[in-house]
């Protein structure tokens, strides 16, 4: 009998895993942005000595999750269980970081999602007594996306206004049985929405809808509001999705203004970094969590966050056949304090 469910689409843990370290790494981009401060490590150079961008994002992966399980005390060999996941053919950023660590692996798919599918399989692996310690990880970054998604560097072409910037990075969380927190303590998992979005270069307007689909179930199921929560705050709508997003949640009865951000907003000043729309990439969501929000519960500024990773799950073949994009999102409550 499933007794930790909740609703329809929620868990509630019964034994809250503590997330006990969390680690990021981010390109030089990111380092000039509003949450430099927040990074453990800033690269001077996106291609980290590598012959391609794809081998520097798998680099970054793997030594974000090295540092994530060093700064635990622990080692990979404490580690019982990887979960990560990337934006590449087959994963293979996460594919070949696992095949460094030699840690039992679970490869992901989620696009900017990922960080919170990660976080809720990874939970509700220790919440069912299968492990005791996990890693959570996931990255991506600028160049090796532009040209898997869009058009290599070399081309040059120019991105419309709606566009968003990948960020170049990887975020790491290490989820233990014991600890003295934050906790994760509710998991909604998204359904695919879809309504229609062809545009590539509109992934906020494609995720918008699967954002608010999940948000707007997580408070049914729970019977929170957004008054209970410090944070919300999603993946990488960026600009043009976080409008939709308020406007739409305002017309289901939820007004977030107050408690909403959005990481692909906060990662990057705009402004002065020509980021059109802002931020993106499975990278966004995971060293803005790592960095900024973690950093920030450990200093009780932030006691209880509602992280929403969003994902636009289309491929290079399927927007070339002309298929609209689907999209997911995923929702983990982090709580400084256990009910």
């Amino acid at each position: 009998m499933a007794i930790k469910r909740v609703g329809l689409q929620t868990v509630k843990l019964s034994n809250p895993p503590s997330i006990i370290s969390g680690a990021t790494i981010v390109g030089p981009k990111e380092g000039e942005g509003p949450l430099k401060e927040y990074f453990d490590l800033i690269l001077e150079d996106d291609m980290w000595g590598q012959e391609s961008f794809e081998k520097a994002e798998a680099k970054i992966q793997e030594e974000a999750i090295k540092l994530a399980i060093s700064k635990a005390n622990l080692s990979p060999n404490d580690i019982q269980y990887l979960f990560s996941g990337d934006l590449l053919n087959q994963i293979i950023s996460s594919s070949y970081t696992a095949r460094q660590l030699e840690i039992p692996y679970f490869g992901l798919y989620g696009a900017c999602s990922t960080m919170t599918e990660s976080l809720s399989l990874g939970a509700m692996i220790i919440d069912g007594g299968f492990a005791d310690k996990v890693v959570c990880a996931t990255s991506s970054h600028f160049s090796s996306a532009e040209r898997q998604f869009r058009f290599p560097l070399e081309y040059g072409s120019q991105r419309p206004f709606t566009s968003q910037w990948t960020v170049t990075g990887a975020g790491a969380t290490v989820l233990s049985a014991t600890g003295n927190g934050p906790y994760i303590t509710y998991i909604t998992t998204g359904k695919i929405k879809d309504y229609g979005i062809k545009d590539a270069n509109n992934m906020g307007g494609a995720m918008a809808p699967a954002a608010i689909d999940t948000i707007s179930q997580h408070f049914k199921d729970t019977g929170y509001s957004p008054k209970d929560y410090d944070l919300i705050i999603t993946g990488d709508l960026a600009l043009v999705g976080k409008r939709i997003l308020l406007d739409l949640m305002k017309r289901e009865g939820y007004d977030l203004s107050e408690v909403y951000s959005d990481c692909g907003l906060k990662i990057f000043d705009g402004e002065k970094q020509d980021t059109h729309a802002g931020g993106s990439g499975c990278g966004c969501a995971a060293v803005v969590f790592n960095g900024y929000i973690y950093k920030e519960m450990l200093k009780r500024n932030l006691n209880r966050v509602l992280l929403v990773a969003t994902g636009a799950l289309h491929s290079p073949l399927s927007i070339l056949q002309g298929e609209s994009i689907p999209a997911i999102a995923h929702a983990v409550t982090i709580d400084n304090l256990v009910e």
